[in-house]
């Protein structure tokens, strides 16, 4: 049944749109994921429909639950009502999660921020949150960010309560922490603005270096990706950071990626130019040995922190906010759909778009639903000859929308199941 479904899927003659995780999967990764804020769990049908949906999103990491604030809010006390909403999404649905995070300036209850500490008090705080919080979650994460954001702007150290009271010491005793408290889950550093290979960068791989001469664990470094519409590197030169850290025996990630128009509304070039911005960030990962996964910080700009962090900014996301697919989720695809070994492909079936995937992994076959937009605009395009937008699909296997690009761009053939305006 499973292989006649299959070819049924590949083979049909009706408008094919690949979903992200499947076709991240498809071209080596080991997930395309989101974040998710935990108070739209429960109030929000139409958020959910897209988290639930596992050929889109296939790992989950909880927004702001599993923060320190949250799971000790006073000393020796810990809650993990918040903590658990994301977690318990991710294994009802079978997806990834990763978690986070465990020592982070940020976010820090008043007792651990403005406390007077010894090296002895603090190391006691810190090995017995570590446990505690990983210990609840044993088992269940695919990944957790040990530290986050210990190195300033500038590339200095982070003035933080844990650099004041060991100096570097303290990522060394994190990390072993978190070792012993879970020994088969990967241990990250997760910081943003790595992406630049400036000063920060440097000082990120002393970090690594740092952890390992003191002999504790260390698997992956996280990039944040909090990036900015038109001052996104290149995909080449994103290329050549990741494999800067992949040197180093650690594997990488990009973990909280959001890529912000620095005014809105937006122009139709600069919706473009962030489309090409995630491509470049996504390409880098399928381009890197050691890159697993790419997880955006929030997939809709209904939920984004962006506009309350950074005035005047804000639509950084895949989704709008009203739920349909913008330039961006279509760039996205286009370069997992391109760098893809093995065909993953969804076939439309009705006007309210429940899908169905196909894929020549292990993974199973499932149904869910997408935005009625995104079905009725493949639709559109294949019955009025609609030109296709840069990295856009334009040909394979199974494909009836457009076949013609728009001006400059021509339609180059990938391979047998895709084809797009290059």
């Amino acid at each position: 049944m499973h292989t006649k479904a299959l070819l049924a899927a590949l083979l049909a003659p009706a408008a094919v749109s690949a979903q992200l995780n499947s076709l991240a999967v498809a071209a080596g990764l080991k997930y395309f994921g989101t974040a998710v804020g935990e108070s739209a769990v429960s109030s929000d049908s139409a958020y959910m429909a897209i988290v639930n949906n596992k050929n889109e999103l296939g790992q989950l990491v909880a927004e702001n639950g599993q923060k320190w604030d949250a799971t000790e809010p006073s000393r020796g006390t810990f809650s993990y009502t918040q903590g658990d909403i994301v977690p318990k999404v991710a294994k009802a649905n079978g997806q990834y999660l990763r978690c986070h995070t465990l020592v982070w300036y940020s976010q820090l209850p008043n007792w651990v921020s403005s406390g007077s500490w010894t090296r002895a008090t603090l190391q006691s705080v810190i090995e017995t949150h570590i446990s505690n919080v990983m210990g609840h979650y044993i088992g269940q994460c695919y990944a957790w960010d040990v530290v986050n954001e210990a190195i300033a702007d500038d590339g200095t150290w982070r003035d933080s309560v844990f650099y004041k009271t060991f100096g570097t010491d303290y990522l060394a005793l994190a990390f072993n922490a978190a070792k012993k408290a879970d020994a088969n889950t990967k241990l990250y550093y997760n910081d943003y603005n790595l992406e630049y290979n400036g000063a920060k960068t440097d000082r990120a791989v002393e970090l690594v270096g740092i952890v390992k001469k003191a002999g504790a664990p260390i698997d992956g470094v996280g990039f944040q990706g909090h990036l900015i519409v038109g001052s996104t590197p290149s995909r080449s030169s994103l290329t050549t950071v990741l494999k800067r850290f992949t040197a180093l025996n650690v594997e990488v990630a990009y973990t909280e990626l959001d890529i912000r128009h620095s005014s809105l509304p937006a122009s139709a070039s600069a919706l473009v130019t962030q489309g090409n911005d995630f491509a470049s960030v996504v390409g880098s990962c399928v381009d890197t040995t050691g890159c697993v996964g790419v997880t955006v910080w929030g997939f809709t700009d209904k939920y984004s922190w962006v506009p309350n962090t950074f005035s005047g900014a804000g639509d950084a996301l895949i989704y709008d906010k009203n739920f349909a697919k913008k330039a961006a989720w279509t760039s996205i695809s286009s370069v997992l759909a391109a760098k893809a070994t093995k065909p993953a492909t969804t076939l439309i079936t009705s006007t309210v778009a429940p899908t169905v995937t196909a894929s020549t992994t292990a993974a199973p076959i499932t149904s869910t639903s997408t935005s009625t937009s995104s079905a009725a605009a493949a639709t559109t395009s294949a019955a009025t000859g609609a030109e296709q937008a840069h990295w856009g699909q334009c040909g394979g296997i199974g494909w009836t929308g457009a076949t013609k690009c728009q001006s400059p761009w021509t339609c180059k053939v990938s391979n047998a199941y895709y084809s797009q305006c290059l």
